[in-house]
Protein backbone atom coordinates (compact mmCIF):
# COMPACT_ATOMS: atom_id res chain seq x y z
CA UNK A 1 0.00 0.00 0.00
CA UNK A 2 1.26 3.35 -1.19
CA UNK A 3 -0.80 6.31 -0.36
CA UNK A 4 0.34 9.74 -1.61
CA UNK A 5 -1.31 13.45 -1.51
CA UNK A 6 -0.45 16.15 -3.09
CA UNK A 7 -3.38 18.33 -1.36
CA UNK A 8 -2.92 17.65 2.04
CA UNK A 9 -5.09 19.51 4.39
CA UNK A 10 -7.92 16.89 2.94
CA UNK A 11 -6.92 14.30 5.47
CA UNK A 12 -5.21 16.93 7.75
CA UNK A 13 -8.54 19.10 8.21
CA UNK A 14 -10.81 15.92 8.35
CA UNK A 15 -8.71 13.62 10.75
CA UNK A 16 -8.70 17.11 12.64
CA UNK A 17 -12.12 17.15 12.95
CA UNK A 18 -12.89 13.67 13.45
CA UNK A 19 -10.53 13.08 16.02
CA UNK A 20 -12.77 16.12 18.17
CA UNK A 21 -15.88 13.39 18.05
CA UNK A 22 -13.86 9.94 18.13
CA UNK A 23 -10.24 8.97 19.78
CA UNK A 24 -9.38 5.82 17.72
CA UNK A 25 -10.94 4.68 14.78
CA UNK A 26 -10.47 1.74 12.43
CA UNK A 27 -10.16 3.13 8.54
CA UNK A 28 -10.69 0.87 5.61
CA UNK A 29 -8.90 1.44 2.58
CA UNK A 30 -9.73 -0.18 -0.82
CA UNK A 31 -9.14 0.51 -4.27
CA UNK A 32 -11.96 3.22 -4.29
CA UNK A 33 -10.57 5.29 -1.34
CA UNK A 34 -10.35 5.68 2.03
CA UNK A 35 -13.56 4.81 4.10
CA UNK A 36 -15.12 5.40 7.99
CA UNK A 37 -17.87 4.57 9.77
CA UNK A 38 -18.04 5.45 13.50
CA UNK A 39 -20.18 6.11 16.33
CA UNK A 40 -18.79 8.88 19.36
CA UNK A 41 -18.38 7.48 22.47
CA UNK A 42 -21.55 9.16 24.17
CA UNK A 43 -23.62 7.30 21.02
CA UNK A 44 -25.13 10.58 20.12
CA UNK A 45 -23.23 10.99 16.57
CA UNK A 46 -21.65 8.65 13.61
CA UNK A 47 -19.31 10.09 11.07
CA UNK A 48 -19.24 9.48 7.84
CA UNK A 49 -15.93 9.63 6.18
CA UNK A 50 -14.61 9.28 2.36
CA UNK A 51 -10.93 9.94 1.06
CA UNK A 52 -11.65 9.22 -3.13
CA UNK A 53 -8.98 7.94 -4.76
CA UNK A 54 -8.85 10.54 -7.48
CA UNK A 55 -7.49 12.98 -4.54
CA UNK A 56 -4.93 10.95 -4.79
CA UNK A 57 -1.81 11.52 -6.88
CA UNK A 58 -0.59 8.02 -6.48
CA UNK A 59 -3.01 5.16 -5.29
CA UNK A 60 -1.89 1.96 -5.27
CA UNK A 61 -3.88 -0.70 -2.88
CA UNK A 62 -3.25 -4.35 -4.08
CA UNK A 63 -5.64 -5.66 -1.37
CA UNK A 64 -7.86 -3.77 0.68
CA UNK A 65 -6.23 -3.19 4.37
CA UNK A 66 -8.06 -1.93 7.61
CA UNK A 67 -6.00 0.35 9.54
CA UNK A 68 -7.09 1.14 13.53
CA UNK A 69 -5.09 4.29 14.76
CA UNK A 70 -5.34 6.93 17.60
CA UNK A 71 -6.61 9.63 15.83
CA UNK A 72 -5.17 12.45 18.26
CA UNK A 73 -1.46 11.06 17.54
CA UNK A 74 -2.41 11.20 13.83
CA UNK A 75 -3.50 14.71 14.24
CA UNK A 76 -0.40 15.56 15.95
CA UNK A 77 1.58 14.18 12.74
CA UNK A 78 -0.57 15.65 10.15
CA UNK A 79 -0.14 18.93 12.05
CA UNK A 80 3.48 18.97 11.09
CA UNK A 81 2.38 18.78 7.08
CA UNK A 82 2.69 22.29 5.22
CA UNK A 83 0.29 23.23 2.81
CA UNK A 84 3.12 22.69 -0.16
CA UNK A 85 3.92 19.21 1.03
CA UNK A 86 3.32 15.84 -0.12
CA UNK A 87 1.92 13.44 2.34
CA UNK A 88 2.61 9.95 1.43
CA UNK A 89 1.06 6.94 3.60
CA UNK A 90 2.67 3.24 3.46
CA UNK A 91 2.54 0.30 5.43
CA UNK A 92 6.13 -1.44 7.09
CA UNK A 93 7.76 -3.39 9.58
CA UNK A 94 4.89 -4.93 11.68
CA UNK A 95 1.95 -2.98 12.37
CA UNK A 96 3.39 0.39 11.42
CA UNK A 97 1.60 3.07 9.23
CA UNK A 98 4.64 5.43 8.00
CA UNK A 99 3.61 8.64 7.22
CA UNK A 100 6.31 10.76 5.46
CA UNK A 101 6.09 14.48 4.22
CA UNK A 102 8.04 15.65 1.10
CA UNK A 103 8.46 18.93 0.41
CA UNK A 104 11.75 20.88 1.14
CA UNK A 105 12.88 17.97 2.99
CA UNK A 106 11.83 14.70 3.79
CA UNK A 107 10.39 14.34 7.29
CA UNK A 108 9.07 10.63 8.39
CA UNK A 109 6.78 9.22 11.48
CA UNK A 110 5.81 5.84 12.45
CA UNK A 111 2.62 5.65 14.03
CA UNK A 112 1.62 1.82 15.53
CA UNK A 113 -1.59 -0.30 14.08
CA UNK A 114 -3.86 -1.07 16.69
CA UNK A 115 -7.17 -2.99 17.33
CA UNK A 116 -9.88 -0.45 18.21
CA UNK A 117 -12.36 -2.63 20.02
CA UNK A 118 -15.77 -1.30 18.44
CA UNK A 119 -18.44 -3.24 16.63
CA UNK A 120 -19.03 -2.26 12.44
CA UNK A 121 -21.19 0.09 12.68
CA UNK A 122 -24.37 0.21 9.94
CA UNK A 123 -25.77 3.30 8.28
CA UNK A 124 -29.14 3.85 9.84
CA UNK A 125 -31.84 3.56 6.59
CA UNK A 126 -33.41 7.58 7.69
CA UNK A 127 -36.11 8.84 5.73
CA UNK A 128 -35.65 12.44 6.00
CA UNK A 129 -38.78 15.37 5.76
CA UNK A 130 -36.36 18.17 4.34
CA UNK A 131 -33.17 19.03 2.34
CA UNK A 132 -31.43 22.32 2.74
CA UNK A 133 -28.39 23.24 1.11
CA UNK A 134 -26.29 26.71 2.46
CA UNK A 135 -23.13 28.41 2.73
CA UNK A 136 -21.54 26.59 5.29
CA UNK A 137 -20.35 29.62 7.12
CA UNK A 138 -23.89 30.98 7.11
CA UNK A 139 -25.28 28.06 9.38
CA UNK A 140 -21.47 27.99 11.33
CA UNK A 141 -22.27 31.71 11.85
CA UNK A 142 -26.36 31.05 13.12
CA UNK A 143 -24.74 28.34 15.63
CA UNK A 144 -22.09 30.59 17.15
CA UNK A 145 -25.01 32.84 18.10
CA UNK A 146 -27.08 30.39 19.85
CA UNK A 147 -24.26 29.21 21.45
CA UNK A 148 -24.19 32.74 23.51
CA UNK A 149 -27.68 31.67 24.83
CA UNK A 150 -27.84 27.90 25.21
CA UNK A 151 -25.99 24.50 24.96
CA UNK A 152 -28.89 23.54 22.26
CA UNK A 153 -30.57 24.79 19.25
CA UNK A 154 -33.79 24.63 17.18
CA UNK A 155 -33.72 23.93 13.47
CA UNK A 156 -37.11 25.50 12.33
CA UNK A 157 -37.59 24.64 8.34
CA UNK A 158 -40.60 26.04 6.33
CA UNK A 159 -40.49 25.92 2.46
CA UNK A 160 -39.17 29.58 2.27
CA UNK A 161 -36.66 30.11 5.24
CA UNK A 162 -34.62 28.32 7.90
CA UNK A 163 -34.81 29.54 11.76
CA UNK A 164 -32.49 28.95 14.37
CA UNK A 165 -33.63 29.52 17.48
CA UNK A 166 -31.97 28.95 21.09
CA UNK A 167 -33.56 30.09 24.54
CA UNK A 168 -31.92 30.39 27.70
CA UNK A 169 -32.82 31.42 31.04
CA UNK A 170 -33.48 34.45 30.10
CA UNK A 171 -31.98 35.73 26.67
CA UNK A 172 -32.91 34.18 23.46
CA UNK A 173 -30.91 34.12 19.41
CA UNK A 174 -32.88 33.93 16.64
CA UNK A 175 -31.51 33.86 12.97
CA UNK A 176 -33.39 33.63 9.92
CA UNK A 177 -31.97 32.26 6.93
CA UNK A 178 -34.29 32.98 3.68
CA UNK A 179 -34.38 30.28 0.27
CA UNK A 180 -33.01 32.11 -2.69
CA UNK A 181 -29.81 31.65 -4.65
CA UNK A 182 -27.41 30.66 -2.70
CA UNK A 183 -29.90 28.75 0.08
CA UNK A 184 -32.04 26.01 -1.19
CA UNK A 185 -34.72 24.39 1.00
CA UNK A 186 -37.09 21.19 -0.52
CA UNK A 187 -39.84 20.13 1.63
CA UNK A 188 -40.98 16.69 1.46
CA UNK A 189 -44.86 16.36 -0.02
CA UNK A 190 -47.44 17.82 2.14
CA UNK A 191 -44.89 18.71 4.88
CA UNK A 192 -45.39 22.38 5.55
CA UNK A 193 -42.79 23.35 8.63
CA UNK A 194 -40.88 20.73 11.21
CA UNK A 195 -38.63 21.59 14.11
CA UNK A 196 -35.93 19.81 15.60
CA UNK A 197 -33.51 20.28 18.46
CA UNK A 198 -30.01 19.60 18.38
CA UNK A 199 -26.77 19.88 20.90
CA UNK A 200 -24.68 22.92 19.93
CA UNK A 201 -21.43 21.68 21.10
CA UNK A 202 -21.81 18.81 18.74
CA UNK A 203 -22.67 20.67 15.70
CA UNK A 204 -20.10 23.39 16.31
CA UNK A 205 -17.98 20.15 15.97
CA UNK A 206 -18.80 19.34 12.90
CA UNK A 207 -19.20 23.13 11.23
CA UNK A 208 -15.52 22.69 11.55
CA UNK A 209 -16.16 20.86 8.40
CA UNK A 210 -16.72 24.33 6.53
CA UNK A 211 -13.04 24.49 6.02
CA UNK A 212 -13.28 21.33 3.59
CA UNK A 213 -16.40 22.61 1.98
CA UNK A 214 -17.92 26.18 1.12
CA UNK A 215 -21.53 24.72 1.05
CA UNK A 216 -23.16 22.06 3.29
CA UNK A 217 -26.15 20.12 3.01
CA UNK A 218 -28.80 19.57 5.90
CA UNK A 219 -31.50 16.91 5.85
CA UNK A 220 -33.75 16.60 8.80
CA UNK A 221 -37.31 15.49 9.92
CA UNK A 222 -39.86 16.35 12.88
CA UNK A 223 -38.00 15.94 15.96
CA UNK A 224 -35.31 13.41 14.18
CA UNK A 225 -32.41 12.95 13.03
CA UNK A 226 -29.89 15.18 11.60
CA UNK A 227 -27.57 14.55 8.64
CA UNK A 228 -24.99 17.09 7.67
CA UNK A 229 -22.73 17.05 4.71
CA UNK A 230 -19.28 18.42 3.43
CA UNK A 231 -18.48 17.86 -0.10
CA UNK A 232 -15.67 18.13 -2.29
CA UNK A 233 -16.68 16.99 -5.84
CA UNK A 234 -13.71 13.56 -6.53
CA UNK A 235 -12.04 14.91 -3.28
CA UNK A 236 -13.49 14.06 -0.02
CA UNK A 237 -16.93 13.40 1.94
CA UNK A 238 -17.49 13.88 5.61
CA UNK A 239 -21.24 13.83 7.18
CA UNK A 240 -22.41 13.52 10.24
CA UNK A 241 -25.82 12.10 11.64
CA UNK A 242 -26.37 13.66 14.81
CA UNK A 243 -29.40 12.43 17.18
CA UNK A 244 -31.96 15.30 17.91
CA UNK A 245 -32.89 16.34 21.70
CA UNK A 246 -36.52 15.28 21.82
CA UNK A 247 -38.55 17.25 24.77
CA UNK A 248 -41.46 15.23 26.69
CA UNK A 249 -44.09 17.39 27.74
Amino acid sequence: MKLTLAEPKYLKDTISIISELVSEATFKIDKEGIELVAMDPANVSMILFKLFSSAFVEYKVDEPVELGVNLSNLKQILRRANPSDMVSLSLVGKGKLKVLFSGNSKRKFFLPIIDVDQEEQKIPDLKFQAKLKLDSKMLANAIEDADIVSDSLSFEVEKDKLTVKAEGDLSQSETEIPAGEDVSIVLNGDVEKLKSKYSIEYLKKMMSASKIAGKCELRLGDDYPLRLEFNEVDKVSLSFILAPRVEYE
